[in-house]
């Protein structure tokens, strides 16, 4: 997945990247002090979110992400980047696009994603991923 950064008044104006790879990020910026920024937003600490979707039935408060996963990735990216004065937007990197059918989905829609972008990003086409095996349950 691809993070780019702008300004609130140029958004057509990429000012850095931030590539997730599944083994880590890869910062992009012309700029000395873009590149500094977005080495801050994507330091390897966890993310404290409060998003109800992450949290156990029945509990309340924020959540930590650990680093290194597609939604710390996203998560980082969200909350970080309005500090260093930037603004995001999240860009696919897969080359194909996916289909999704939750009726007969054994991965949530997020493993989903990260598996798509991991294949999209490391695997040669033509060979298996480890996790194109079903999730234990």
């Amino acid at each position: 997945m691809l993070a780019e950064f702008y300004k609130e008044d140029a958004p057509d104006d990429v000012l850095g990247r931030a590539l997730w790879s599944g083994s880590g990020v890869q910062v992009d910026a012309d700029d000395e002090q873009v590149r500094t920024s977005l080495a801050r937003i994507f330091r390897p600490v966890p993310v404290v979110i409060d998003d109800p979707s992450l949290r156990s039935y029945g509990t309340s408060g924020p959540v930590q992400l650990a680093p290194g996963s597609l939604q710390w990735f996203r998560a980082a990216a969200g909350s970080r980047s309005g500090g260093e004065g930037l603004l995001v937007r999240l860009v696919p990197n897969a080359e194909q696009a996916m289909g999704w059918e939750p009726a007969g989905a054994y991965r949530t829609f997020d493993k989903q994603i990260e598996r798509r972008e991991l294949l999209g990003a490391q695997a040669p086409s033509g060979e298996r991923h480890p996790s194109d095996s079903p999730e234990p349950k």
